[in-house]
């Protein structure tokens, strides 16, 4: 097997046995390598190492259970091989950035939020306000026919969970940038939300149009880091699962425009 065909197998294995246990042993020996060479070639293709892959693929799974059945919280957490609810919930919050809760009562609100994005119509990105001077700077472009909003954040890790350290929502592709970045090692994503999509679509983003880095970004204070080109392109599988709330990040970015408004 190729490499890219192995992360494949251990992909759609971490898949079907999401409920089982799965340690890296078992990951390892599916696609005949030794844990550690097996853990160094995944995170070299998806960012991740498995057995965080693993676990942010069933907060995914979560994700799903709260919108889509009537289960309790503690059942869900249970049914994802979580035995303490308050674990669980700390770490559903703090990746998705709502509590379980919440996010099972975020699909009429996230229609709105699309529906005020869209007739806002103009962006403003919303920056840091640290005297740091600088700078990161990209250009947004897809091969695909898109209308809609895309969000793009610099994340701490090597997956789109948490509220991005710097992060604004652009209404068309073209360049964007975030000013008076700390220095720091980041990772840029972005993702597109077409107008019209509905709520589970938007709370579970399967299918929309993304950005994945191969690499991280360092901002230091000796020079500016190079200009970043965002190929948006469909989902793939080895992609880490958007974790993080795109209702929140919505909302976050409206809030910031009312404020900037009302200050001019």
């Amino acid at each position: 097997m190729t490499r890219q065909i192995e992360i494949t197998e251990a992909i759609n294995y971490i898949q079907t046995h999401l409920y089982d246990e799965i340690t890296l042993d078992k990951l390892a020996s599916h696609v005949a390598y030794s844990p550690f060479h097996f853990s160094r070639i995944f995170k070299q293709e998806t960012g991740l190492p498995p057995l965080y892959f693993v676990s942010s693929m069933r907060l995914q799974r979560a994700k799903e259970l709260l919108l889509n059945t009537n289960m309790c919280v503690r059942d869900i957490a249970l049914e994802i091989g979580q035995q303490s609810l308050g674990t669980f919930t700390t770490r559903f919050t703090n990746s998705v950035g709502v509590t379980p809760a919440n996010f099972r009562n975020t699909q009429e609100e996230a229609e709105t939020l699309l529906n005020s994005l869209q007739q806002l119509g103009g962006t403003t990105g919303f920056q840091h306000s640290a005297k740091n001077p600088l700078s990161v700077k990209g250009t947004v472009f897809t091969d695909e026919e898109f209308e809609g909003v895309i969000l793009v954040g610099l994340f701490p890790k090597p997956i789109p969970e948490g509220m991005p350290l710097y992060g604004t929502l652009l209404f068309s592709l073209g360049e964007f940038q975030f000013k008076n970045v700390k220095p720091g090692l980041y990772y840029l994503f972005a993702t597109s939300v077409s107008w019209g999509m509905n709520a589970r679509s938007v709370l579970i983003p399967h299918t929309t149009l993304r950005y994945k880095p191969t690499g991280s970004i360092q901002v230091n204070g000796n020079e500016q880091v190079p200009h970043q080109d965002l190929h948006l392109r469909a989902a793939q599988l080895d992609d880490p699962p958007i974790l993080i709330s795109i209702p929140r990040l919505m909302n976050n970015f409206l809030q910031r425009t009312k404020t900037a408004i009302h200050e001019k």
